[in-house]
């Protein structure tokens, strides 16, 4: 079906750009019988509902432009319009950068030049719509494709993952075996919501930990998704677990303006003063992250609850003011 998909393309590509083509026209730039293209445009046609006209006097197929031919596009398995395509390759270009070791593109390759020859797209043209899209991706903590595609593979297809992991925390290092239960990507790296056999229990494994990644035979352990979102999805950001705390924060006008429209976590809730100032309430589990991410606001935010939360926060300013406490 390859081969007849890359011509029935081609033979679109040709109607769109020119306004007649002729039969002799079609082989030579499809190099096939003449019995193989006669198939392709009935194909065309009466499957794809391609509005081919024929006109036996010239020898010459149009497209009907009263059908609005080039506002959507069909190939077999895919329709798409035209700003779909071009979201599929503003996709593409994310993806492109998420992976740098070219395990996504290896596989999605294939479609992305489809897609290309879809919009009619030359070369020159490819280049310069990846040049007009820029990812940014602070602090990426890219993922080995092995370890990428292994994990999926174990995942999709319901299967037990062993892999050789170092926690960070700990400074340890330790093999696990795991049933994987989802994927996560979380501020630019990869994360494996997994059952694991080890600790009997379900775990977050971050993907740029794993080494030695090899999918086994046995079938994994099955978890429902709602348990898992259950047990590891309560606390803030991408640290797991259900012990839930709440914390209040109080950001400035300043801060307010950007801070009102994000968000920090789904079951957040947000109250606006009367002098512009907001409060933000939401669930976390572990403080480190959050503790973090109210860093960054600087002098923009306070810590009104929990007292641990605010002890850590001002600790962490004043380890911070001791380091320039010399100049």
């Amino acid at each position: 079906m390859g081969a007849q998909t890359d011509r029935i393309v081609k033979i679109e590509n040709l109607l769109r750009r020119h306004r007649l083509v002729n039969f002799q026209t079609l082989l030579n730039e499809l190099e096939v019988s003449p019995a193989t293209i006669k198939r392709d445009l009935t194909f065309l046609r009466d499957r794809l509902g391609c509005p081919i006209v024929y006109d036996r006097a010239e020898d010459t197929y149009r497209l009907d432009t009263s059908a609005q031919v080039g506002q959507r596009h069909e190939i077999p398995g895919l329709w798409f319009s035209a700003k779909e395509l071009h979201a599929l390759l503003t996709a593409h270009q994310l993806l492109s950068d998420l992976d740098p070791n070219g395990a996504l593109n290896r596989h999605v390759g294939p479609l992305l030049e489809r897609i290309h020859q879809l919009v009619g797209q030359s070369e020159l043209d490819k280049i310069d719509v990846m040049q007009r899209i820029r990812v940014v991706n602070a602090g990426r903590r890219p993922v080995e494709a092995p370890c990428f595609e292994a994990a999926c593979s174990a995942l999709l297809g319901r299967k037990k993952l062993s892999f050789r992991y170092f926690t960070r925390s700990r400074q340890a290092e330790s093999r696990r075996e795991a049933s994987p239960q989802r994927l996560i990507h979380y501020r630019n790296t990869w994360y494996m919501d997994a059952w694991c056999h080890k600790n009997n229990d379900l775990r977050r494994f971050a993907l740029d930990a794993m080494a030695e990644v090899q999918v086994s035979d046995e079938k994994a352990k099955e978890v429902a998704l709602s348990t898992v979102a259950k047990t590891l999805d309560g606390g803030y950001g991408i640290y797991a677990g259900n012990k839930v705390q709440w914390a209040r924060l109080r950001f400035s006008a300043l801060a307010a303006q950007w801070v009102a429209r994000e968000q920090w976590h789904p079951d957040q809730q947000l109250h606006t003063l009367e002098d512009e100032r907001i409060e933000l309430k939401l669930p976390f589990v572990d403080m480190v992250e959050l503790s973090m991410d109210i860093l960054r606001h600087g002098p923009e935010v306070e810590v009104l609850e929990p007292k641990a939360l605010r002890d850590e926060v001002h600790k962490q300013l004043r380890l911070a003011l001791a380091t320039y406490a010399d100049q």
